[in-house]
């Protein structure tokens, strides 16, 4: 049904802060005929259909009048303490369950921290780059981001002392500090573990808040151990942190989870009340005996493979037949490669090229960046697509970029 009314004379001043995702905007234009890197999509071979298919049949034949039931706020008690076993196990040690809270996947977390943190004008630090819907959920609440440089070591620990302190001479103070420590999406990068003792210490020094998004790293495939979590190096109380089903269980099963302090978690909860009541119960009550049944531990490894593996073929087709100038880098941990191009090239413009004439589409890099300063990075997943997808598709990313080379 149309209408003839101008809606936006309606809207509230914070929607015009809103922003279509440039990913999801992207999938729109995607054909059969088109190989896209550009979604951060699971392989569905790695979801564990049958056992999902067994645990829903009897969590609807054992307790059924609860599975379907409204919920607590919190989260199914059960579920609550089976995520607190889960992280013990990565040294991840809280409380009990009260310390928990569970979330339609971790992005609603991610809108919750902003309705909780974030005043308007208010300093938020992120990476640079950083997750886009981080950045989305952040926005509507119209904080001033600041975005601090990376290199193959995570996060620069030195240029964000000086932001910190340029922020409290100017008469400011960052409400918290945004990191995705293990396969930072969207370049991939594993934060060294004397970096993630500085960004600690450098958080304790100034008082800040850490915010811990841990989408990967129970699926970290690297060849070294991986670094401890945030969360479990957190003496002070100051790291909430962030992890999902989505990466180790399955995408649509919406579930995400939250560990902080007590007090932390009770905000959470009086926020969350007013958005949705709670997470979904008979999600919540699958889940749990998913990890009670030990099926999403016993898949991990699966999934490492499978990740390692595609992304050892990306990493085999970029060397082959990426021009000269092209660099990218080495993930070992998450879903994504971070391809960087020569600096006259502008991924953006390129991308209908790319799609239209070569049948291959991914996601530009210039809205990874808070200030949206770079123009010629890119994001590739290699999660979703076929081997046979990823050599052709990197094929033919490699001719669209020397046709705007050779411009």
């Amino acid at each position: 049904m149309s209408t003839n009314m101008n809606i936006t004379q309606f809207l509230a001043d914070r929607s015009k802060l809103m922003r279509a995702s440039e990913i999801r905007e992207l999938l729109k234009w995607v054909t059969e005929n088109v190989i896209s890197f550009g979604g951060g999509m699971p392989d569905p071979s790695s979801f564990p259909v049958k056992e999902i298919i067994e645990v829903t049949r009897d969590v609807l034949s054992i307790k059924a009048d609860k599975a379907l039931q409204y919920g607590t706020t919190g989260g199914v008690t059960e579920l609550r303490e089976e995520i607190v076993r889960f992280m013990g196990k990565e040294g991840i040690r809280v409380d009990g369950p009260e310390n928990v809270i569970i979330t339609v996947g971790s992005q609603e977390a991610l809108d919750i921290i902003g309705r909780l943190f974030i005043n308007p004008g208010d300093y938020v630090i992120t990476e640079s780059p950083t997750y886009l819907a981080a950045l989305q959920a952040f926005r509507i609440y119209g904080p001033r981001i600041i975005g601090i440089p990376m290199d193959n070591y995570g996060i620069r620990v030195d240029i964000l002392e000086d932001t910190i302190k340029k922020v409290i001479d100017d008469g400011g103070k960052p409400k918290f500090i945004y990191v995705i420590p293990t396969g930072q999406n969207p370049t991939g990068i594993t934060m060294s573990m004397e970096r993630r003792k500085s960004l600690l210490d450098i958080a304790s020094r100034y008082d800040l808040l850490v915010i811990e998004d841990d989408p990967y790293g129970y699926i970290y495939f690297g060849d070294e151990e991986p670094p401890a979590r945030l969360k479990a190096m957190d003496s002070e109380g100051r790291v909430i942190y962030l992890s999902t089903f989505s990466k180790i269980a399955a995408p649509g099963l919406r579930l995400g989870w939250v560990a902080a302090s007590s007090e932390v978690i009770r905000w959470f909860e009086l926020a969350k009340q007013s958005i949705d009541l709670h997470t979904s119960t008979l999600n919540q009550y699958i889940a749990a005996e998913l990890l009670r049944r030990g099926v999403i531990e016993r898949n991990i490894p699966r999934i490492k493979e499978i990740y390692r593996s595609k992304r050892d073929l990306m990493l085999q087709a970029l060397s082959e037949h990426m021009p000269e100038g092209v660099t990218w880098t080495r993930p070992s941990a998450g879903m994504f490669i971070w391809l960087t191009t020569p600096e006259k090239i502008d991924t953006g413009e390129m991308l209908n090229v790319a799609i239209k004439k070569y049948g291959v589409a991914y996601v530009p890099g210039k809205s990874f960046y808070p200030n949206e300063d770079r123009h010629n990075d890119m994001r590739l997943n290699f999660t979703y697509p076929t081997p046979q997808q990823i050599f052709e598709g990197i094929k033919r990313l490699a001719l669209a970029i020397k046709e705007y080379l050779s411009q």
